[in-house]
């Protein structure tokens, strides 16, 4: 069997269940199987594969036919400019959050040194795009999640900033560190009626903690506003990521606690997806 066998056959079963973009999804698991880049085995397509290598194909199909997500399967997701390793303690990085690396850039100089607080850290992605961009900032990044710190923490070590960034396992409500220039968040922000409609590769394989916000999907997003009147400096910026129907609810718990709006920011799909504000 040679590449080009494999992948066919790979497309035509994910297809007949029905799983989103099966010729891909095959390309991709037959380049980690292999360990070529996607190109490589284009250029190969009449390449012949070893007996093992078609079992571990067929191993990791096995797995994306159970919906589960080819991020994990795969063991990384490229974000902004670069790659970051992941597994089922992290919620997959997203095109729609690379909407903070965006904002987040635009106040923080280049040659300047500010202070930023990334709270419920994940993979560590945005903190760690963030300090590839502006290496003379110091951060700090926080998740409430052990195992997705580890995972965080080996990003770091991946781009060379293990020292760079200081990760901490603890819950928002706990942490009392102060004078942040900038806090940026992700949190879980779906409430409990969406997170039965997610898809199953979302809904049975990403973790439930990064993804719950409660039952109406605003519980993490009042306790980073609420935690950062006093994580901010006077004129500190909080940019934080909301759901596509969270923007009038959201504006008025910052503006409760003493917040500006700057800048409502819209995602890829035209959904109002990322706000800026001040701290006054």
């Amino acid at each position: 069997m040679n590449y080009n066998d494999i992948l066919r056959e790979g497309e035509n079963i994910l297809k007949k269940n029905n799983i989103k973009n099966p010729y891909l999804d095959s390309e991709l698991i037959l380049s980690r199987v292999v360990d070529k880049k996607r190109e490589d085995i284009l250029l190969n397509i009449n390449n012949k594969l070893k007996n093992i290598d078609i079992a571990k194909f067929k191993n990791y199909l096995l797995r994306r036919l159970q919906n589960e997500p080819i991020a994990y399967i795969l063991g990384y997701k490229y974000f902004w400019k670069y790659k970051f390793l992941t597994n089922k303690s992290v919620l997959i990085p997203r095109p729609d959050t690379e909407l903070i690396i965006e904002e987040t850039l635009k106040n923080l100089p280049k040659n300047k040194s500010k202070k930023i607080l990334d709270v419920g850290t994940g993979s560590g992605c945005i903190i760690i795009s963030l300090m590839r961009e502006r290496p003379k900032c110091k951060a700090t990044a926080i998740d409430i999640s052990l195992k997705a710190i580890n995972v965080a923490k080996n990003n770091a070590k991946l781009h060379q900033l293990e020292n760079k960034i200081n990760f901490l396992n603890i819950d928002i409500d706990k942490y009392n560190s102060n004078y942040y220039d900038l806090v940026i968040s992700n949190p879980p922000y779906i409430n409990s009626i969406e997170l039965n409609r997610l898809d199953d590769d979302i809904k049975f394989h990403e973790p439930k903690i990064a993804l719950s916000g409660g039952s109406d999907g605003f519980r993490y997003i009042k306790k980073v506003i609420f935690k950062s009147k006093t994580l901010l400096k006077i004129n500190g910026k909080l940019i934080i990521e909301i759901g596509h129907t969270q923007k009038s609810q959201t504006k008025k718990i910052l503006y409760e606690n003493g917040f500006y709006i700057n800048k409502i920011s819209k995602d890829l799909s035209g959904n109002e997806r990322c706000i800026t504000s001040t701290k006054l």
